[in-house]
């Protein structure tokens, strides 16, 4: 992000990524994306200055900050909504990605939680 003056002070930082993300992928949308913006002009939203997980839901959305999936349930139904990710990561990539996080997804929900033992099994 360039602002006039603060050449050397300037920086973009981004704390979406999960630290069990493929790097490369994930550059590569991020990337992608950003390339998507500057050939198409998009406007930059405001800077935010306050600390945005102070908040409310409803606060952070009226300035325009939307929330991450929560789950990757959510995050698979995401991408699969996307017009822009099977062009940054190719067809192969994105359907062999896709099928991977939906066996991933599947095989979580299967799973007995210690969570859920301990609060059910008495009631089974």
């Amino acid at each position: 992000l360039y602002k006039p003056g603060k050449g050397q002070s300037a920086r973009i930082e981004y704390r979406g990524i999960d630290s069990a993300a493929n790097p490369y992928l994930a550059y590569a949308v991020l990337l992608g994306a950003g390339l998507k913006g500057i050939e198409e002009g998009y406007d930059l939203p405001a800077a935010a200055e306050d600390d945005v997980w102070s908040l409310s839901s409803a606060e952070r959305r009226a300035m325009g900050h939307d929330p991450l999936p929560a789950s990757l349930h959510d995050a698979i139904r995401s991408m699969e909504d996307s017009e822009l990710m099977p062009q940054i990561l190719g067809e192969q990539v994105f359907e062999h990605f896709l099928r991977n996080k939906r066996a991933e997804w599947q095989d979580y929900r299967l799973q007995v939680t210690p969570y859920e033992l301990q609060r059910n099994l008495g009631i089974l």
